[in-house]
């Protein structure tokens, strides 16, 4: 048990320099040996580290100390810390670039003099120049990282290339430049510069083809840090408006939001109203009406309307920032499969060497005549075949390989991890809108009492700010243009206008209500059917009576419910999630044959009830489409975005 005096403290650190499965346990053993940690995780996917610890007792910039010893480096949290990452991983991507493309160049010749043209004149001399520059310059960083691990008694999978490279380079100068010393036991000098040169750029290439799978892994936490806007326009206490960087907002700031512009901070309005976009945090692409002493978040876009509200939390306590450290956090954390592949990792460096070794052994002590000379060249070979080119190349060469054919039927996959896992997959969560869903409102249907006034109704909706009132002018067909005489937003209920001395009305039930306007029974009947489905009822009416009314719904994909069909027939259980009302929610469920769903869920509800599912030992794929589902879909073993 801690004390109350000796808190804790989980962030999440981007991780620099880690070239292989075994560099991510070789760095995570580190932090762990550091007084103070309480527990550490390092995902080589997303190089990112999660480490709790005591602050008391130690900090980040200690643990970056200690990670400088062994070859690595991490990004210290700051305002742009997203910026330094995609910088740093830019240069290393085009220094990795440089490099394969300078060892291929140099290799090449190497690799044919080596197969086809070892008896040319000077053969061994033109491979030893070319061979050079492939190990010492482009090659460099393996033997340091070797030499860095080696003196902390630790190995990855830097030492197996230096170790099998180095031997054979220097085994290939010794035989070049004292070739009597084998003829005089009647063996042939045999050279290995093509290996040690064709074995690096092996490697760079397998580095690069893994470093550009991996360069869009984090675009879910981009879209949701570009959320915030840079800066915002604050209210004085003189009444005046002045525009401020994000970072200077304070508490019980007054902020300005207009048309258009996106949220900087948690809130409550004290003036005006507008329609609001909360897809982030909802998945609902219908805005929805804020008025004053309505909550407002950061990252969320304000539509049409304008209006004030006064700063309520900032900076990492919106919203927004749990999302965000939500995300981050899932990322940093590691599936049970990955565990597995960095203890087999971890422990192949040391096996191989000492099976280089005990061959080295074995045919020392029962060769037959020169029986030295064969042994070192068997534990030379054992080094430079088991020298992970499978690792270095194969994987990354499979992952494009399957990416490309994958991309030909519409479907992007980000790593080897979530193909190896999706064959597992026994239970799928579904987002609604915009998974199951369109994603945008649609009509179904109109049903009028009075078409000739059409063309009316099209043009209100037109010059309506009201979200729902798009759907409607894409249905209707635009017609000569006419002028109101009077236009005014009824706030919550819709539209009044007034056209040639008559009134008109389009909005909702209790718009009619309050304007005593009777609709007949079909009327009725048709709306509460239309309830009864779930959509949205909107009526057109004059002072008289109602000229129409129009169904409006988030439709159901044509694809949704086969689609669902075959995993239940495959024996995957399937849950729906939304963020919508109960009433929507079961009507969607049931159309596409759900019986597992919930409604009114928030993001970080979805992500706990993937938790629940994983910890009743389910393999969970979860199914999204916005941002809102970031945290669900970082928390489940395999995040699928529509």
């Amino acid at each position: 048990m801690l004390s109350n005096a000796m808190k804790t403290k989980k962030e999440n650190f981007p991780l620099l320099n880690l070239s292989c499965a075994s560099c991510a346990g070789s760095s995570e053993n580190a932090i762990k040996n550091i007084k103070g940690v309480l527990s550490a995780s390092v995902n080589f996917a997303s190089a990112n580290l999660l480490v709790e610890y005591i602050p008391t007792e130690t900090n980040p910039q200690e643990m970056q100390k200690v990670l400088r010893t062994i070859g690595f480096d991490m990004v210290l949290e700051s305002n742009n810390q997203q910026e330094i990452v995609e910088e740093i991983a830019e240069k290393k991507l085009k220094t990795l670039q440089n490099k394969t493309i300078g060892t291929m160049v140099f290799s090449f010749p190497v690799f044919v003099i080596g197969m086809f043209f070892m008896d040319i004149p000077y053969a061994d001399y033109i491979s030893f120049v070319l061979t050079t520059p492939v190990i010492f310059w482009y090659g460099k960083d393996f033997f340091i990282n070797a030499w860095k691990q080696a003196k902390l008694k630790m190995s990855n999978m830097d030492t197996l290339v230096a170790l099998s490279t180095g031997i054979a380079y220097l085994f290939s100068v010794f035989n070049m430049l004292f070739p009597k010393y084998w003829h005089s036991k009647g063996l042939h000098a045999h050279v290995y510069f093509e290996s040690a040169a064709v074995i690096i750029t092996f490697i760079l290439l397998g580095r690069l083809l893994e470093a550009n799978a991996k360069a869009n892994t984090s675009t879910a936490l981009k879209k949701l840090m570009g959320l915030q806007p840079k800066t915002i326009t604050i209210k004085t206490k003189e009444g005046l408006e002045k525009q401020i960087q994000i970072e200077e907002v304070q508490l019980n700031d007054i902020i300005l939001v207009k048309p258009g512009e996106k949220i900087a901070v948690d809130g409550k309005i004290t003036h005006g109203n507008s329609f609001v976009d909360e897809q982030i945090l909802s998945g609902e692409s219908i805005p929805i009406l804020k008025q004053v002493d309505d909550k407002v978040y950061a990252g969320t876009i304000n539509q049409k309307g304008s209006f004030e509200f006064v700063a309520e939390k900032i900076g990492s306590e919106t919203l927004l920032s749990h999302i965000i450290k939500a995300v981050q956090e899932a990322q940093g954390s590691k599936a049970p499969v990955q565990k597995l592949v960095d203890k087999i990792a971890s422990i192949f460096v040391p096996i191989v060497i000492i099976i280089s070794i005990f061959t080295f052994g074995i045919w020392n002590i029962f060769g037959a005549e020169n029986s030295f000379a064969h042994s070192l060249m068997a534990a030379i070979t054992v080094l430079v075949i088991a020298c992970p080119c499978a690792l270095g190349l194969a994987t990354p060469t499979a992952i494009m390989v399957g990416v490309g054919k994958a991309a030909e039927k519409g479907i992007l996959i980000k790593d080897a991890e979530s193909l190896e896992i999706s064959k597992k997959i026994n239970a799928v969560v579904l987002d609604k809108t915009g998974t199951i869903t369109e994603g945008k409102p649609k009509v179904n249907e109109i049903f009028w009492l009075d078409q000739s006034a059409e063309n009316i109704l099209y043009h209100i909706e037109k010059q309506s700010e009201h979200p729902l009132a798009e759907a409607v002018v894409q249905e209707l067909a635009p017609q000569k243009p006419i002028q109101f005489s009077k236009f005014e937003s009824i706030t919550g209920k819709g539209v009044y206008a007034e056209f040639e001395q008559k009134k008109y009305w389009v909005g909702n039930q209790k718009l009619m209500e309050e304007n005593n306007i009777i609709s007949n029974e079909e009327i009725k009947m048709i709306s509460n059917k239309w309830l009864g489905q779930a959509h949205t009822v909107i009526y057109f009416a004059t002072e008289n009576s109602v000229l129409a009314i129009i169904s409006i719904s988030d439709s159901v994909k044509s694809t949704s419910k086969k689609a669902i069909d075959s995993l239940i027939k495959m024996g995957i259980e399937v849950h729906m999630l939304t963020g919508d009302n109960h009433a929507t929610a079961k009507q969607i469920a049931s159309e596409v044959g759900i019986t597992n769903y919930m409604a009114e869920v928030l993001p970080q509800e979805k992500a706990n009830f993937v938790k629940n599912l994983q910890q009743k030992g389910k393999i969970v794929a979860m199914v999204g489409d916005g941002i809102n589902d970031s945290t669900a879909l970082a928390t489940a073993d395999v995040g699928i975005t529509m």
